[in-house]
């Protein structure tokens, strides 16, 4: 009976034995030995393994066939790297459906801003033809319309969508790059190698930009947070007139309409448990409130000041009344003219406005009578500007009768935006925008405008919970 021979645990793989490294204890071996097959190297057992798995060789096993021992293992390393395969196959997959998803956003995200920079420089005219508005107006309704596309169906206490959200930061961040590059020219002192000092001009963001745009990106940011903190909520939103809105939620949300005067009936209808909301959340509602608010007030300001700066257009000035009695009417000219003390919350109480449209009618006939009465007063006391006049009557203190009715024209129109906090921009305003020319004062203006408009939604919406919560709790008592 002929013997295998043995690979040598310490011989490395194709290594043919010899005759030599046959058992030398074995007195019958063969005058020729039969070679083995590459197969028998392939498959050759570990140390471990002859160890683990030593049987006796049957004499009938040809030297020639791999040993029937090794197949369990054989297939087992054969499943797990067709396993490997498969799953490295499937990550490949979808690493390449990833990438090819991100391209596909990036080619649409580029045809969209190619289609904003040719509305830029078109100006919103697609003939070509050069009577399209100028750049200021350009990127001011760039950037309304892009709260519109974001913001206006948003009427609800939750987090922006994360794609619009991404749109709204993505796009804001190139329309203010403009801003980036309108600079003012300063004088700096530089000192030179020798010793010697010399004054040189050096650019530095304009003063309106350095001042206003931070401001009002830290109030962007924060206006998202408000919305953010609302992820998990106890109350919750129903439309209107569907058959989930209980006649609870109806009766307090028809209160609501009317502590607001008004009637948006498209908006969500706010719904709380009948026991109302948890104190934590009222708290929270209560907090982020009063900084939606401060928010408010302090883009509204920013707005107010920009559109101060602005230049009146000569067509409003043109275009305004000979007298400003008949602008606002015989009997707030009475009220003005006569009053020893104006009191201008007193003068609208006794107006008894109904309607924004209303308020908005009387700031309009305010304002044009207030720049009547100032530009007489300039032509009186031979002044080009209404500041001087203003200087020229705090130094030399004498009265004027246009002078104090433009004053007090001015204090009730103040009186009427405050009380009127959601009135929208006058005429004036808006001829300012349309006639407006710098670029920087478009996107400051309009920027603030947007912020301010969703800041008083945000309040609006905390407060319709609110209200809807105490309504829930007075009935529960």
């Amino acid at each position: 009976m002929n013997k295998l021979s043995i690979v040598d645990e310490n011989s490395e793989p194709g290594y043919r034995a010899s005759p030599s490294s046959a058992d030398r204890h074995d007195q019958s071996t063969t005058d020729t030995e039969t070679p083995m097959s590459a197969d028998s190297f392939m498959f050759c057992r570990t140390n471990s393994e002859a160890s683990t798995y030593s049987e006796q060789t049957d004499d009938n096993c040809s030297s020639t066939e791999p040993s029937p021992l090794c197949w369990p293992s054989i297939k087992s390393k054969r499943h797990n790297q067709i396993t490997f395969d498969v799953l490295d196959v499937k990550q490949q997959k979808q690493y390449l459906d990833e990438k090819l998803y991100n391209l596909e956003s990036l080619d649409s995200e580029l045809e969209m801003m190619k289609e904003r920079f040719a509305k830029l420089l078109l100006g919103e005219d697609m003939s070509g033809s050069g009577k399209g508005v100028c750049t200021a107006v350009t990127i001011s309704n760039a950037i309304t319309n892009l709260y519109a596309t974001v913001f206006g169906q948003n009427l609800k206490l939750e987090p922006l969508n994360p794609e619009k959200k991404a749109m709204w930061k993505r796009e804001m961040s190139c329309l203010l790059s403009v801003c980036n590059y309108i600079v003012e020219f300063a004088p700096t002192l530089q000192t030179l190698p020798d010793g010697a000092t010399v004054e040189v001009m050096t650019s530095r963001p304009r003063s309106d930009i350095f001042m206003n745009l931070p401001a009002l990106r830290k109030l962007d940011a924060m206006l998202l947070e408000i919305l953010d903190s609302f992820q998990e909520t106890e109350f919750w939103y129903a439309e209107h007139g569907s058959a989930s809105l209980n006649s609870t939620c109806s009766r307090s949300f028809r209160r609501v309409i009317a502590q607001r005067k008004e009637e948006k009936w498209w908006l969500p209808v706010p719904c709380v448990s009948p026991r109302g909301l948890s104190e934590k959340a009222r708290k929270h509602l209560q907090q982020k409130r009063d900084c939606a608010t401060q928010i408010h007030k302090a883009a509204m300001a920013i707005n107010s000041s920009l559109l101060d700066e602005m230049d009146i257009p000569d067509s409003y000035m043109t275009s305004l009344p000979k007298s400003g009695r008949a602008s606002v009417g015989d009997t707030i000219y009475r009220y003005i003219h006569a009053a020893d003390k104006f009191s201008p919350d007193r003068l609208l109480d006794c107006l008894n406005i109904s309607s924004e449209h209303e308020a908005l009618d009387l700031a309009d006939r305010v304002e044009a009578s207030m720049y009547t009465w100032r530009r007489k007063a300039c032509i009186s006391h031979s002044k080009p500007s209404w500041t001087m006049v203003k200087d020229f009557m705090l130094e030399t203190g004498r009265s004027d009768k246009n002078y104090m009715l433009a004053e007090r024209a001015e204090s009730l129109l103040l009186s009427l935006k405050q009380r009127y906090p959601e009135l929208s921009q006058t005429s004036l305003d808006v001829c300012k925008i349309q006639y407006n020319r710098d670029v920087g004062q478009a996107i400051l203006e309009s920027y603030s405008r947007v912020l301010e408009g969703l800041a008083f939604n945000v309040v609006a919406w905390i407060e319709d919970v609110l209200f809807v919560d105490t309504s829930m709790r007075n009935q529960d008592q």
